[in-house]
């Protein structure tokens, strides 16, 4: 005989006295008493040998049955009224757009199926900010932005004529395609488009919303982060990565909605599957709490009459690229393929038109159903929560897009799909005046009008909305940063990334300032030399520490604390990255002025997460970010893909950071100090990267009259009278400049003038500047720039850093003489400095050999003065090219 399968039910009564049993239980006891039974159940079983396969997700109906949903308040036919003009503003905002300027772009079909998720949302649960309670932070999804904009033109907090420009910024009354706060100050909170960094920023935003209330920086209170997501946005590997995260920290303070619309940009998200069951698992197997609104409250009739099991059945059975058909092909095709394939499900139907059958919503189009999930969200149980809403994509454009692949590129409407939009929507539109589609807004006095703004107020006022807080802090005093500007010790030597170090260590001890800096350290602490602060401020934990370290009888051992002050976060640039813009931009969104220095190896911050720094600059973040273990040769022993050689051109292409990459303590105190000034006096939304390097080495004190000159990007260090050459030098590589000079005066006899660069991209930005204004305004004075004035004699020049080639190369255009620029362009490679500098032609053999060739191009020199040099130091000149090895 047959063993029997896992699924064949041997013994139906048995089964069925079961079920009984259990159904009586959640009766009379309820469901926490049910819950508790089953789980006793399965632990006994597991205990007694029998393996149980874990299985993370649950039916494919509803989490909140019917019987316990909470009312919608309010008035649900004006709601719906309401809801109905945003949607037609929101599409109407993109077709105009492209009307007049087609390919302009926009997206109609994100807004339209998450519309209802949104419009729940403004009209009972998003606080705005008051002076009771700070309001609640909101992460719009970046593709359904027209709706939020509609819906603000209802408001009257944006004109007609904005949303006429959308997507036309530069006149000055446009609208960005989205949310971006640096375009719409005091509109937007947060940038949110690039999608995966919307779902980990908000995670780290609301666990920064729980360390400031930790460290008493901040009252305890109820306010929430609500994100706002895309079923196909969870791929992007961001979206997932901090999922533990939230539940280890007990963000109960989180609500992520997620619309599941089933589709992606181009087509299903999981055609084959189902992409709410899988993120169900996903997020339950975190430890979240989830909340599941797939069917509208026309599907209840038909689950109390499912008497069977079949409708249940026959819905975990359907494949998400089903749902997609049954949407697009009519009810016709849904009762022939969905229900009629069992008699069961066919007979729940048969008093239904196919009309009737085809407006079966989904859940996330039902306000009913989505106020019932966010009810319960908002109630905080220690857990995050995840609310799956399943909508349909392109919710009412019918046959210009609705569920079909091609609805995300639809930018367009012709005359037959708006008239099936107004009417399935009721907007009194003529029929003459529809292809122009024109705006819609009612009477600023009637009921309408009255009840959109009545619900706001009783939430405290618009949503979005930024409000930055002018909290002042209380800077260092001028002689704080004396000892940093005298150098070190004679015979003492350390690294720009212990002086960083020493500098915050002493910042943190300031009674006024300390508690406003946020140290952050992905993971390797110890590597920076930031043991000392484990004791000193303590490891932030929501827990504290519940276990004696290892380390404990050692003075810097690992000590965590619920008030702890630094931020290390273990093996995720990114996340702490999130913490740096949480902390960045909390004037906005706590009204607290916080410095965070962030610490992390060079190679991994703009390169690895580069992405995330843009959205800090969108979102006005300042701070520090500081690229310790920096240069491709100075780090010596790691390998290629520890070597950074090209962060500081990266950090040159964002327009709010101010770079610098410092060779002495003494240029790091200055640059520091005036970071604070600008960025916390001047309170300039700008920000610092800062490269740092683990090269130990004597520091000198700061030459007199130069600390302007830090700032601009270059110093003279050495003058040289009748000099012949400029040797430029930046970071560590500096030094090898410096030790080039001697070596030109003592082999050759050529004197060089010797120039510190602080900051090549700030040069070139100045240049720029400089021939701007002298192209605008040929009728005035010409005006120079900091690099030109110090290179004024015109000599050759060569400009030698641990970046590639092209970092230096910026400043060629203001450079009257030759240039040589000298590079670490090519693979990383495992070696001692030494060897590393000169495989990579930067050490100061090489720059001796450049100064030469600069001045055999002036014809200042023959060329067999570069022969006798290239067998003076025995450089090989067949040696393979670094830069392509």
């Amino acid at each position: 005989m047959d063993r029997p399968t896992r699924h064949q039910d041997i013994d139906p009564q048995e089964t069925r006295e079961w079920i009984e049993s259990l159904q009586s239980v959640l009766e009379r006891e309820g469901p926490e008493r049910a819950h508790f039974l089953i789980e006793q159940l399965a632990d006994n079983a597991r205990r007694s040998g029998l393996h149980l396969p874990f299985k993370a997700t649950t039916a494919y109906v509803n989490t909140i049955h019917k019987s316990q949903e909470a009312q919608i308040p309010g008035d649900p036919d004006k709601e719906a009224r309401i809801l109905a003009l945003v949607r037609w503003n929101a599409m109407a905002m993109v077709v105009g757009a492209n009307r007049e300027n087609e390919g302009i772009g926009g997206h109609i079909a994100s807004y339209a199926s998450i519309a209802t998720l949104y419009e729940v949302g403004f009209n009972h649960f998003f606080r705005a900010p008051t002076d009771d309670q700070p309001g609640d932070l909101v992460f719009f999804q970046g593709h359904s932005s027209p709706g939020v904009y509609a819906r603000s033109f209802l408001e009257g907090r944006i004109s007609q004529s904005q949303l006429q420009h959308f997507r036309r910024e530069t006149g000055g009354e446009g609208l960005p395609s989205y949310p971006h706060p640096h375009l719409m100050p005091g509109y937007w909170q947060f940038p949110t488009v690039s999608m995966g960094l919307g779902p980990l920023q908000a995670i780290y935003q609301a666990r920064f919303m729980k360390y400031l209330e930790h460290r008493g920086l901040l009252k305890p209170g109820d306010r929430k982060v609500w994100a706002f997501l895309g079923d196909g946005e969870m791929d992007e590997p961001e979206s997932v990565g901090a999922l533990a995260l939230a539940a280890r920290e007990k963000l109960d303070n989180l609500i992520f909605v997620i619309n599941c619309n089933l589709q992606r940009l181009d087509g299903p998200v999981r055609g084959n599957g189902k992409i709410i069951q899988e993120l169900e698992a996903d997020f339950r197997g975190h430890g979240w709490r989830v909340f599941k609104v797939l069917w509208g409250r026309k599907w209840d009739e038909l689950f109390a009459k499912d008497h069977s099991g079949k409708l249940r059945e026959r819905l975990e059975e359907a494949v998400d690229g089903d749902f997609q058909n049954y949407v697009v092909k009519g009810g016709a095709f849904a009762r022939e393929h969905f229900f009629g394939k069992y008699p069961e499900t066919k007979e729940l139907v048969a008093n239904l038109s196919d009309q009737e059958i085809w407006h079966l919503e989904r859940g996330g189009h039902d306000p009913q159903k989505v106020y019932a999930s966010y009810a319960e969200a908002v109630k905080p149980d220690g857990r995050p929560t995840v609310i799956l809403a399943k909508t349909v994509k392109g919710f009412g454009m019918g046959e210009a897009g609705e569920g079909q692949n091609i609805t995300h590129q639809q930018k367009k409407m012709g005359e037959s799909s708006l008239k099936a939009f107004r009417d399935r929507f009721n907007i009194p539109i003529d029929d003459k005046d529809l292809l122009a589609t024109p705006f819609y807004r009612p009477d600023e006095d009637g009921d309408l009008m009255v009840y959109l703004r009545q619900q706001r107020e009783k939430l405290g006022g618009f949503v979005p909305q930024q409000i930055c807080n002018l909290h002042e802090l209380d800077l260092l005093k001028e002689d704080f940063f004396t000892d940093y500007l005298a150098g070190g010790k004679e015979g003492r030597a350390f690294s720009t990334t212990m002086a960083m170090v020493q500098m915050l260590t002493k910042m943190l001890r300031d009674q006024k300032l300390g508690p406003y800096l946020v140290p952050i350290v992905p993971d390797e602490a110890r590597t920076f030399g930031m043991e000392n602060l484990f004791r000193q401020v303590g490891i932030y934990s929501s827990s504290g520490q519940d276990y004696e370290p290892p380390d404990s009888d050692q003075v810097m051992y690992y000590k965590e604390s619920q008030s702890g002050q630094i931020l290390e976060e273990g093996i995720t640039e990114a996340g702490a990255l999130a913490d740096w813009i949480a902390a960045g931009t909390a004037r906005c969104n706590h009204g607290l002025d916080m410095v965070p220095f962030f610490f992390f190896y060079s190679m991994f911050g703009f390169q690895r997460v580069g992405d995330l720094i843009w959205a800090g600059a969108d979102a006005g973040a300042r701070g520090f970010l500081l690229g310790g273990t920096a240069g491709r040769t100075t780090l010596n022993g790691e390998g290629l893909q520890h070597q950074d050689g090209q962060s500081q051109l990266m950090a040159s292409y964002v327009p709010s950071c101010i770079s610098y990459d410092p060779a002495y303590s003494y240029e790091l105190a200055v640059i520091v100090r005036e970071g604070m000034r600008r960025m916390y006096k001047q309170r300039e939304e700008i920000f610092y990267y800062i490269t740092l390097y683990n090269e130990n080495y004597e520091h000198p004190s700061l030459p007199e009259g130069v600390e302007e000159d830090i700032l601009l990007g270059l110093y003279r260090l050495k003058k040289a009278g009748d000099a012949q050459v400029e040797l430029i030098g930046s970071g560590s590589i500096l030094r090898e400049v410096e030790r080039a000079a001697r070596l030109l005066e003592e082999d050759f006899g050529l004197k060089a003038n010797l120039w510190s660069a602080t900051s090549f991209t700030e040069l070139k930005r100045s240049g720029e500047n400089a021939d701007r204004w002298n192209r605008l305004h040929p009728d005035q004075k010409p005006r120079s720039c900091h690099l030109a004035r110090c290179l004024e004699q015109g000599l050759p020049v060569v400009a030698a850093s641990d970046f590639v080639k092209t970092y230096p190369e910026q400043i060629r255009p203001w450079v009257r003489g030759p240039l040589v620029t000298l590079g670490t362009d090519g693979f990383g490679r495992s070696d001692t400095r030494e060897a590393l500098r000169e495989h990579f032609e930067v050490d100061a053999q090489h720059v001796v050999l450049a100064a030469l060739d600069a001045l055999i191009r002036a014809g200042s020199l023959g060329p067999e003065t570069l022969a006798e040099g290239l067998e003076k130091y025995q450089i090989d000149p067949e040696k393979p090219n670094p830069s392509r090895s």
